[in-house]
């Protein structure tokens, strides 16, 4: 379990709400290419080292696409054997670790960056070890398990000048971007409502942890796949390999592992800086070790930027679990159903005082607009309201090669670690307010990292690593 930290022993910089309005706006739009800056770019001819921190499930394909991108995969690392040998096939040459911290300790002089793709629970710490030698970083979403982590990846990157990514590759989809351009421009007038919808869990959660132990397999260190969280013994399919995602000691939920992904448009598009207000208005079955199978969470934000206050509600569930998903109200997304005939079993619903724009790709690759008046939506890049909105943020040659351009030539990649850790921040504030409880508003202190009612909310702000796991 995790155990509280007390407000005095988070030594991250804090960043006033002026400052992070300002870094969003800039991330949002065409001057998220400006800055940030890299401290030694290593030039278009350079050959990149890679080592890979997590090899099997999005890791199989994060190492393959970076040795597409020109990488050199001098080492690759997995807690499972049999992961490690069937990758080591396709990259014979490169050193084989189960134990990250034995990869990056033997090899650190001959790599120049990693990409980490475990389980959330060692995002923070694999990433954040190898940041702090320098490395630059390609890490999967969610960008870590906790806020404090979230908080310190990004001001590592900052202090170490380093290229980074988070992998919510929908970044690079040109109509998440267009999206981000027409919200901006006024298409749908001043923003009062975001509704996000998913159909995951579609893991096992909303459970209890089974009793006994059963042997671990020989092809599994299961210490290092445990890594900073707290001992416990290992019990087939219930954690390795993609079970984990619903436990609170090794996920995030449905909250962390599609946030990244569905609310990255609209995080940009309504330049959404820290919340003051998180609560978990309604739940399923609590349980004391997992997410509940259905949930939603209301997060408001102030004034920003010249936009009004806006509310932002999240909703969990699977559609084809017995116990029925909490989803938005059919007053709010009847445009929606008149347009596709049903609701959706994901989307991002954005609601403004002159019309609405809806993403029903996790990605944001597509958008539809209905303004005032309208009853069905229109593809966005056929309304007639979108079509004089200009192009202003460019677009992408692909979200990896994004990364290798920023560690060639410095051009910020569009998820890199300023923005990305904020949009992680943000998200993972919804799993503090599920483990605060259902019902209880939680008023947030977004620069200080802390809830200024619910003191109780710090034990789940910041992991207490385990002996020998710590960055």
């Amino acid at each position: 379990m995790q155990t509280q930290i007390p407000p005095s022993k988070l030594q991250t910089p804090s960043l006033s709400r002026r400052q992070f309005v300002r870094r969003t706006s800039l991330a949002a739009g065409a001057a998220a290419f400006t800055f940030p800056f890299i401290g030694r770019v290593l030039g278009a001819n350079d050959r990149i080292n890679i080592a890979c921190i997590g090899v099997g499930g999005k890791g199989d394909s994060d190492s393959s696409n970076a040795a597409q991108c020109g990488g050199n995969i001098v080492a690759i690392c997995d807690v499972d054997q049999n992961t490690l040998e069937k990758k080591g096939q396709q990259f014979a040459q490169a050193k084989r670790f189960q134990d990250y911290r034995k990869l990056l300790d033997q090899m650190g002089k001959d790599i120049d960056a990693v990409t980490v793709s475990t389980p959330d629970h060692n995002h923070g710490v694999a990433a954040m070890r190898a940041m702090k030698m320098g490395k630059h970083c390609f890490c999967q979403k969610p960008l870590t398990q906790t806020v404090y982590e979230a908080r310190a990846l990004r001001q590592l990157a900052a202090d170490k000048k380093l290229a980074t990514q988070m992998g919510n590759q929908g970044s690079a989809e040109s109509g998440l971007r267009r999206a981000v351009e027409v919200v901006q421009a006024g298409v749908i007038g001043n923003p009062l409502e975001l509704h996000v919808w998913t159909n995951r869990p579609v893991w096992p959660q909303g459970l209890d942890r089974p009793p006994g132990a059963d042997p671990v397999p020989a092809n599994l260190d299961w210490d290092c796949w445990l890594g900073p969280a707290a001992l416990r013994p290992y019990k087939k399919d219930v954690y390795h390999t993609f079970a984990w995602r619903g436990w609170y000691e090794f996920g995030t939920g449905a909250l962390g592992d599609m946030a990244c992904h569905t609310v990255n448009m609209p995080f940009r598009a309504l330049k959404l800086g820290y919340p003051s207000v998180v609560e978990c208005e309604i739940d399923s079955r609590v349980y004391p070790e997992t997410f509940p199978k259905s949930s939603r969470i209301r997060f408001e934000f102030p004034e920003r930027e010249g936009l009004p206050p806006l509310k932002f509600w999240w909703y969990d569930g699977n559609p084809s679990d017995a116990l029925k998903p909490l989803r938005p109200e059919a007053d709010v997304t009847k445009e929606i159903v008149g347009t596709m005939g049903s609701l959706p079993v994901a989307g991002a619903l954005i609601v403004g005082d002159k019309g609405k724009l809806f993403s029903p790709d996790d990605y944001g690759a597509r958008f539809f607009v209905a303004m005032k008046g309208q009853e069905e939506m229109v593809a966005g890049d056929k309304h007639e309201a979108c079509k004089a909105v200009p192009q202003i943020i460019p677009r992408s040659p692909g979200h990896m090669q994004e990364w290798f351009r920023m560690m060639k030539d410095g051009t910020p990649s569009y998820s890199n670690f300023d923005i990305a850790a904020y949009l992680t921040e943000i998200i993972l504030l919804g799993c503090v307010a599920l483990r605060v409880g259902e019902g209880r508003r939680m008023d947030w202190d977004g620069p200080n990292m802390k809830s200024t009612n619910l003191p109780e909310a710090a034990q789940y702000v910041r992991r207490n690593n385990r002996p020998g796991w710590d960055a």
